[in-house]
């Protein structure tokens, strides 16, 4: 039996912050593994705008702010290991911040360089884990479902409700996953056009009415017909979401109780078609109580909760999952998942 301490990093496309779990890991008794500090470092509004424009920029800016975002996440890291004083610690897994996901396309970008992590820290840094799974012809994502099935294993169903929601569960004993739709990433933005910066325990959807016409149009969405392996980016929101919302001349709070109601049913959907008895919820979209409440409607699966840590800190501590995969030289990347020609062990040591 092996001990290994790890600190898992993700910033997720809703731009909430870096999220930091600094976790034990016995081995391979991986599911006794124990959270022993976490924290989320918002951003201040420089980073934040910086990380949302990112799309925008020039290839020489961008390369500048991939260098600049890797220092930046080993400043904050160090931050972290003082402010804890934490002594032991084997690796850094960091799944940076995406700016581009286009694997149809045969590309994907996650920028935060781990060679600035490790010039900050001097700790063995692990990432880019999604570019060689695009290459190897599939999606690169939902990438997850490794940690669902090895730390999660006594439920049915993992659901993640993040900037996308997204789903994992087993079939004959194959890992299968998938992104179902958009969910912070478009509730964000509609709060910010009304000065919040999120629907707080959904109250604004709450408070809006649902406009049955734009339900129905973005219920049609051709995505949500399509068989996995299959996932979600900004690109797909840009394209296919805004243009329908702004085809609709209604006010932002019934536009967010709409879009709410539609991530339920496209969420509740999935749950029934597979028979889903129980569902495990993590992320931000799970503290949002009227969208838990419009699911439940929808469905009788069990919906789990779990602590305010798992919720929290799920994929920062799954990142630092796979990167002890990665130095163990197993697989950390399900080909029944993402699409790709085979299972593979991804991301970059620097060391």
């Amino acid at each position: 039996m092996k001990t290994f301490f790890a600190i898992g990093l993700m910033s997720g496309t809703s731009l909430d912050g870096l999220d930091i779990c600094y976790v034990k890991f016995p081995f391979p008794d991986v599911e006794k593994f124990e959270i022993l500090k976490a924290e989320t470092i918002p951003y201040d509004e420089n980073w934040r705008l910086k990380l949302k424009n990112a799309i925008h920029l020039s290839a020489e800016e961008l390369t500048q702010l991939d260098f600049d975002y890797g220092i930046y996440l080993g400043q904050i890291t160090n931050e972290f290991i003082q402010n804890h004083q934490i002594q032991s610690l084997d690796f850094i897994a960091s799944h940076g911040h995406t700016v581009f996901h286009n694997p149809n396309e045969n590309y994907t970008l996650q920028i935060g360089k781990g060679q600035g992590i490790f010039a900050e820290t001097g700790v063995k840094t692990i990432f880019d884990f999604r570019s060689q799974d695009v290459l190897l012809g599939g999606q690169g994502a939902p990438l997850v479902p490794i940690g669902d099935r090895f730390l999660f294993k006594e439920f049915d169903a993992c659901l993640n409700l993040g900037g996308f929601s997204n789903i994992s569960f087993e079939r004959n004993s194959i890992r299968i996953a998938f992104d179902i739709c958009p969910v912070n990433i478009v509730l964000n933005q509609l709060a910010e056009q009304i000065g919040k910066p999120y629907d707080k325990n959904g109250e604004i959807a709450r408070s809006g009415k649902i406009d049955l016409n734009l339900l129905e149009e973005l219920n049609q969405l051709e995505y949500y017909q399509k068989p996995a392996p299959k996932s979600l980016g900004i690109e797909w929101c840009n394209e296919k979401i805004y243009p329908i919302i702004g085809k609709h001349p209604l006010k932002t709070e019934n536009i967010i109780s709409t879009f709410t109601e539609h991530i339920a049913e496209q969420i509740a959907v999935v749950l029934n078609q597979n028979s889903i008895r129980n569902v495990f919820i993590t992320g931000g979209g799970a503290y949002h109580v009227f969208l838990m409440e419009r699911l439940q409607t929808k469905t009788d699966c069990q919906i789990i909760l779990p602590e305010k840590q798992i919720i929290d800190y799920k994929e920062a501590l799954i990142f630092a999952f796979m990167g002890l995969l990665r130095l163990e030289n197993k697989i950390n990347v399900l080909a029944s998942v993402t699409g790709a020609r085979k299972d593979h062990i991804s991301g970059m040591v620097i060391s």
